[in-house]
């Protein structure tokens, strides 16, 4: 059985963020990082979408590296938006 937690992401009964499972219990080992499993729904604009991808990255990334994919995704995200104000204009 699955619960849905404050995130909106589904989980097991008893698994929460820093719980260690029995294979890492049995060996003595640090739990490793663990997949949100975020789904990305598509915008229906190409450009961001393209630029949304990116942040399927954080799932295999260690903590301290997410920030980069944040501000590249913030990068390309504030770009895409420029570019279409700039179109708008025109």
């Amino acid at each position: 059985m699955t619960e849905t937690g404050p995130e909106g992401v589904a989980h097991a009964p008893g698994a929460e963020a820093g719980a260690e499972g029995p294979a890492e219990a049995a060996a003595g080992a640090a739990p490793g990082p663990r997949p949100l499993g975020v789904v990305l729904d598509a915008t229906g604009n190409t450009e961001v979408d393209a630029v949304l991808v990116r942040l399927r990255d954080a799932d295999r990334l260690p903590t301290e590296d997410h920030v980069e994919v944040y501000e590249d995704v913030h990068r390309g995200l504030r770009d895409t938006l420029t570019r279409l104000d700039d179109d708008n204009r025109s």
